[in-house]
């Protein structure tokens, strides 16, 4: 499209820079801007052009055009909006979606830049009336419509008679606003979810008309006379009298059954276009379209129309829309290349070549000519991707237990399996972390990519019996190979994914389809690509022993018998070599590797792959999380319907509802509490069919990972996206319930929340960990043979993980502590005691109490202290006798300055390391660095023990850790 310089309102120049709206309001059919004091007052005589701004996480600035039309506005106000809006779109680049907005049927996305409404007043400019004078209050009636975006009216203004019992029907919520006080009505038939919106207009009413200062009442249609407040608002329409049965209205014809048609601007006429099947072939860039969906009127521009074409189809559209019945029509204006997903949809077929690939010579020549004018053009130009390392946003520290499935059975692994999963199998695990005022839970689902489906759906059917169990107070993740999120490395912090699997299932499906067994073989040729981003996220991922597996920008282990080579491509780095440097030390810790770089391999090397052949050089590029959307959800005979909740806000999620949270590589599906048990028992199929529809044909994986997140549980991971205010999703009642309280309280109440946390008790048992359970503050293993050097850049970044600011902490992680008398060290025998309570807490544990009956999921009650499971009960009778063994607690480290036994011998560095040739026997292995002397304690941790011991035991522990003395 040709653009000039007559062509660009001065107005307009630099609008669209930076994220946010912008206004203008047409006065003798030119854009004023408005002030940003006045946003979101309109009024009805007038025409305004918005303009939103949106930044997305790319880095590009995203932008949506709408016009306004008060019902007031003249014909040809109206008429300047719609084309100053194309100019607009032209100054900022020609690639913006344009809206027409009539007053009383905007649409959703419209009336979500001004939450929690709109309310027009009279007047107008251009029009030639007056602004409304400010004047003593006027009572006033008000019918407010919509489950997540309100729309607004005053009844007077459409019904042009004064407020009457006649207004009020049963179907709708009604706001009566007087002096003293705001009046709620609620129509019998009306949804909680209504309710509860209409109570923030009435928020904003109070705020805007009473300066926050009236009274507040609402009003149940069918209470009669049953309060004072009822018999104050009856009185006001001359006492109680039953309502009518509301009468169809022009607002109530649907446009469901209305012919699509496409139509061909030519010189301003709109002419049908031939054809048996609504194709994209159909449209010519070098022309002009309507798409007449009767409710939605397309304005389709092809890349190569001037805009005078442009301007002419708007005219077209502007006429099609003025015919009888058509008030609610709404008109969307699209550039080729740009379509919206709704306008796709209209179409039998839209393939995915079909998009242009639009360079940015139209943005460009635009920027080029206001920079002549003096104006700063930096917002118009593309902005470079914004590269960041994704952050897991999860407490690391917490408690680990990982399960593999074998048929309908789940079996527990030991600490040294709980990291190595193989691709033929299913896995489950449950992490237990420290959250911000209460222990939070994670129980998630690891499908393998060779695994059968009979043992993907007991994986999920078991782990959903888990989350039953703790009445629903864990959040729940499904997983696929290879689409791992980033909390899932982050939990495991070290992964080995190895070929073939241990199941019956798997081995039953390769006798079934006679193919080879791939299980991984201690004395075969197995090769291992290395990733990752630094210790505490860092796999290592079996792949077929070939040279074509090998890529030039990842690492590599291959290992034959007693052979093990390492090997570099050009493109690592030496981080890269140190992942496998620690992976190594996993894998085969008991041999000597041999390094290979690529370009200089050795020819025993080649041989073992089976020849040189050509492979890859660019990283595997994962699906990348995208900005995030809200979605409603409504499921029923299988079916999913959604609807998109634009600029989204806490406040959005009503806990009678569904909602999915898209975010492309994963998705997260909300459950509130007041939501049905056989409802909420879905969560998993509404998110797979939301994969499955891809509503916004955005290329969705099937794949890609699900949370269930249940309302007052929801983990730091989900809440990011939001403003939170855990208070409120901590609250009872439903959504109506919850907003009336806040209104009449001035604010979100105040929970009483624990000043510590307490370990969750669920299903009968305590959630103390087993003796299997690792410790999360290892971020490798402590049983390594060797210890291999770190290159300057990996210790860095090492140095980053530890430090406990880089973390998303808002409290210490809690640590397992063994607590024996202070003045004697456990001899043999109480261990030995000790070990047999462990295993029988274990025990305890590991047995899945009956399925209950589903509840309504409530937060929890932190009560002041874990109740005692039976069987630690009777351990700690059969220990009283022997001499009183304490269990394994989790708890806050409230002597974080204990002092130090003065008598325990001294012992030198070298013998106390985790990884000592000649280790020292007698001494609490918990507490290591007490034995070191003085000078030797000040040398390795680079302070004197008296400044250690004022370090949290979290903190302690990192800086043992990294000392091997952990």
């Amino acid at each position: 499209m040709a653009v000039s310089m007559r062509d660009l309102d001065p107005a307009f120049q630099g609008a669209g820079q930076k994220a946010g709206l912008e206004i203008w309001r047409i006065e003798n059919f030119r854009p004023a801007p408005v002030p940003k004091s006045s946003y979101g007052k309109f009024f009805m005589g007038d025409s305004y052009v918005i303009l939103k701004t949106t930044a997305s996480k790319s880095g590009a600035l995203r932008h949506e055009i709408h016009y306004w039309l008060g019902k007031d506005t003249s014909q040809d106000e109206a008429g300047a909006a719609a084309i100053k809006t194309v100019e607009l779109d032209a100054t900022i680049g020609g690639r913006a979606v344009q809206h027409r907005e009539v007053q009383g049927h905007e649409t959703a996305k419209f009336l979500s830049y001004f939450k929690p409404c709109i309310i027009p007043e009279e007047g107008g400019v251009a029009s030639g009336f007056k602004h409304a004078v400010a004047e003593e209050h006027k009572t006033r009636l008000f019918v407010c419509k919509g489950k997540h975006v309100v729309h607004v009216k005053e009844a007077s203004l459409y019904a042009y008679v004064a407020f009457a019992r006649s207004s009020l029907s049963h179907d709708d919520i009604f706001i009566l606003d007087t002096k003293s006080k705001i009046f709620q009505f609620n129509g019998s038939n009306s949804s909680i979810q209504e309710r509860a919106k209409a109570l923030e207009v009435v928020q904003y009413i109070k705020d805007t008309y009473h300066d926050g200062k009236c009274e507040i009442a609402s009003i149940e249609d069918g209470k009669l006379m049953a309060d004072a407040e009822s018999g104050e608002f009856w009185g006001l329409f001359g006492g109680f009298a039953p309502l009518p049965k509301k009468t169809a209205t022009d607002e109530d014809k649907s446009f469901d059954s209305y012919p699509t048609k496409l139509l061909c601007v030519v010189k301003g006429q709109a002419e049908p276009v031939e054809g048996d099947a609504l194709t994209r072939d159909l449209l010519d860039t070098n022309k002009c379209y309507l798409l007449d969906c009767g409710l939605e009127v397309f304005v389709w521009m092809g890349r190569n129309t001037s805009l005078d074409e442009r301007r002419s189809a708007s005219g077209a559209a502007e006429e099609l829309v003025h015919g009888p019945d058509r008030s609610k029509s709404h008109i969307i204006r699209v550039i080729e290349g740009f379509e919206t997903v709704m306008f796709r949809s209209k179409f039998n077929s839209w393939p995915q070549t079909a998009d242009v690939a639009v360079s940015e010579d139209g943005r460009g020549k635009v920027a080029a000519l206001l920079k002549r004018q003096g104006v700063n053009v930096k917002g118009l130009l593309k902005a470079d991707p914004v590269k960041e390392e994704p952050q897991p946003y999860i407490d690391c520290t917490g408690n680990l237990q990982v399960w593999r499935v074998n048929g309908q059975e789940k079996i527990s692994l030991q600490s040294s399996d709980q990291s190595k999963f193989y691709s033929g199998d299913c896995y489950i695990f449950h992490y237990a972390y420290p959250g911000e005022d209460k222990e939070e839970h994670l129980i998630g689902t690891w499908f393998g990519k060779q695994s059968v489906e009979e043992e993907r759906a007991s994986a999920i059917s078991l782990a959903s019996k888990m989350v039953e169990s703790m009445k629903f107070l864990a959040a729940q993740a499904r997983i696929y190979e290879g689409n791992e999120p980033i909390q899932f490395y982050s939990i495991f912090q070290s992964i080995i994914v190895l070929k073939g699997g241990l199941s019956d299932g798997y081995k039953s499906y390769v006798v079934e389809k006679e193919v080879a067994d791939e299980t991984y073989q201690e004395d075969g040729v197995a090769l291992f690509r290395v990733q990752g981003s630094g210790p505490d996220n860092m796999q290592a991922i079996q792949v077929d022993a070939v040279a074509s597996s090998l890529n030039s920008s990842y690492c590599y282990i291959l290992h034959s018998g007693s052979t093990v080579f390492t090997w570099s491509g050009s493109l690592t780095n030496s981080d890269d070599q140190e992942l496998v440097e620690r992976q190594l030390d996993l894998i085969k810790p008991d041999l000597q590797s041999k390094t290979q770089k690529e370009n200089s391999e050795s020819e025993q090397f080649w041989e073992l792959l089976g020849g040189k052949t050509e492979y890859p050089s660019q990283k595997i590029v994962r699906s990348s999380e995208s900005d995030p959307r809200l979605f409603s959800c409504t499921f029923s005979n299988g079916n999913l319907k959604v609807v998109e909740i634009y600029n989204f806000t806490q406040d959005d999620l009503m806990t009678e509802d569904i909602f999915i949270l898209d975010c492309h590589s994963d998705i997260f599906v909300w459950v509130g509490q007041q939501v049905k048990s056989k409802d909420r028992m879905q969560a998993l199929t509404i998110g797979e069919k939301f994969l499955e529809h891809d509503f916004l044909m955005e290329k969705l994986s099937r794949e890609a990972s699900i949370y269930i997140v249940m309302e007052g549980s929801e983990p730091p991971f989900f809440t990011r996206f939001f403003i939170w205010d855990s208070a409120k999703s901590a609250m009872h009642g439903n959504s109506f319930q919850r907003k009336l309280t806040i209104l009449k309280n001035g604010g979100t109440p105040t929970l009483n929340k624990p000043k510590r946390r307490a370990p969750v008790s669920y299903g009968g048992r305590s959630s103390v960990p087993d003796k299997s359970q690792r410790s999360r503050s290892m971020s490798f293993s402590p049983d390594r043979v060797r210890v291999r050097g770190r290159s300057p850049a990996f210790n860095a970044l090492a140095a980053t993980f530890e430090n406990a600011n880089a973390r998303n902490l808002s409290t210490p992680p809690p640590m397992v502590r063994k607590l024996y008398p202070k003045s004697v060290t456990p001899d043999s025998s109480k261990l030995a005691s000790k070990s047999s309570a462990i295993a029988a807490l274990t025990a305890s544990f590991e047995k899945t109490g009956p399925a209950r009956e589903s509840n309504i999921p409530r937060s929890p009650k932190v009560s002041q202290g874990p109740p005692k499971p039976k069987q630690q009960e009777t351990n700690n009778k059969e220990n009283s006798v022997s001499g009183k063994l304490e269990s394994l607690t989790i708890h806050e480290d409230v002597k974080e300055g204990e002092a130090e036994d003065e008598n325990l011998p001294v012992y030198p560095y070298e013998r106390l390391k985790t990884t000592s040739q000649d280790p020292v026997t007698d001494i609490d292995v918990t507490k290591r660095e007490i034995y070191l002397s003085a000078e030797e304690f000040r040398e390795h941790f680079g302070m004197a023990k008296d400044a250690f011991h004022k370090f949290p035991k979290w903190k302690q522990n990192k800086l043992k850790m990294a000392l091997q003395l952990f």
